[in-house]
């Protein structure tokens, strides 16, 4: 379940990176980076790290929403809530 849900919100950061990329976008480029990588291959501690991490990009102050296009943004954050929900859910039951 875990694994799946990574590769999905893998999948979601890569289209922001290639959107963030065609938009020279460089900050959120940067900062999207290394996440698809860590989400496709990361330990669940890992896991939890990143998703936190990724999901500061939601900011009210500063958020990605304001540089890169809804039906992306969007994708992403919803996985990485289901993902950061069954990590705390497995971490919980160990």
């Amino acid at each position: 379940m875990i694994d799946e849900l990574g590769l999905t919100a893998a999948l979601a950061a890569d289209k922001l990176l290639q959107c963030a990329s065609e938009r020279g976008a460089q900050r959120w480029f940067d900062f999207l980076a290394p996440m698809p990588e860590q989400l496709r291959d990361g330990g669940i501690k890992q896991l939890l790290v990143v998703t936190q991490r990724a999901r500061a990009a939601y900011g009210h102050k500063d958020s990605i929403r304001e540089a890169l296009p809804p039906d992306l943004t969007e994708p992403f954050l919803d996985a990485l809530d289901r993902l950061r929900k069954a990590v705390v859910r497995e971490l919980a039951e160990r």
